[in-house]
């Protein structure tokens, strides 16, 4: 584990998935801790895929291969790039482990960098083989509801940035989504999405297309509490269903889930990034603590 720290904040990563474990900032713990009761992760890091492929295999160039949800990564051991008081890069390679479930040679590096109360996750894939490497990656970070009270129903709220009229679909059948249906988001009158037990009754909440740029959790007195800012065209917003759990995740994703049924070619899955041979992809987000 490394832990790197300044006046106002202090955070801990470990190298297996190359984990945001804590985000200790104001005295107290951000991130949840990862209680197997509700869910036994802090941050994962998703790559090859973001959720489900449809049947948890996908065809590639006439092949099948089993992938399950999320993919590998966040399961694997990264080897240590670099290191500082303030900043820190993990490296994963593939192997003939990776290459029976995901049949591409790739370089995925994911580094943490603090500033003040700001946590940057710097993710770069990169592709060192001499065809195209197809892939998702995304983030599912989990953080405590502020003020946690588990017997009220209410949790708190979730803003937007300016963006007010936004719409999302759902996962359908086999952790796969529905991408037929689509529904308005329920804005209150500030432009918030109150927050309840009941948010995530039909699980994640899954805004496409770019909608928003920024998420903003805030406290049952409406007082900013963390940001996510993002240049990712997709976000997840989950909570475990029927848990009453303390944390909510925000999760940018460049990737999302099968649509249900889908048995296409891997390469085409919606959301899809593509490198050419020796390309390299850059992304990733930053979290703010107010």
């Amino acid at each position: 584990m490394k832990t790197l720290s300044n006046s106002e904040l202090t955070i801990k990563i470990s190298p297996n998935g190359a984990e945001l474990c804590s985000i200790y900032c104001h005295g107290h713990e951000y991130l949840w801790q990862a209680d197997p009761a509700y869910w036994k992760r802090h941050s994962p890091v998703l790559f090859p895929i973001v959720g489900s492929v449809w049947n948890g295999r996908y065809c590639y160039e006439g092949h099948v291969y089993p992938l399950s949800q999320h993919g590998f990564a966040r399961d694997m051991d990264f080897q240590l790039l670099s290191e500082s008081p303030t900043e820190v890069h993990y490296r994963l390679e593939d192997s003939a482990e990776t290459r029976e479930k995901y049949p591409f040679p790739f370089l995925l590096d994911i580094g943490y960098r603090i500033h003040g109360r700001s946590i940057e996750v710097l993710w770069e894939v990169s592709n060192p083989g001499d065809a195209p490497l197809h892939f998702q990656i995304g983030a599912h970070p989990a953080f405590y509801f502020p003020g946690y009270d588990a017997a009220s129903p209410e949790r708190g709220y979730f803003s937007f940035g300016q963006v007010q009229c936004l719409e999302y679909i759902l996962i359908s059948e086999k952790g796969c989504a529905d991408v037929e249906h689509r529904y308005p988001l329920e804005l209150d009158g500030n432009g918030c999405l109150p927050l309840d037990v009941h948010t995530f009754d039909r699980d994640a909440l899954i805004l496409e297309n770019g909608q928003v740029q920024e998420v903003v959790l805030h406290d049952l007195e409406r007082r900013p509490y963390l940001r996510l800012r993002f240049d990712a065209p997709v976000v997840g917003l989950w909570s475990p269903p029927s848990k009453n759990a303390p944390f909510v995740c925000i999760e940018p994703w460049y990737g999302r889930c099968d649509r249900a049924h889908y048995e296409g070619e891997y390469k085409d899955k919606d959301w899809m990034q593509h490198l050419a041979p020796h390309e390299t992809f850059n992304g990733g987000y930053t979290i703010d603590i107010y």
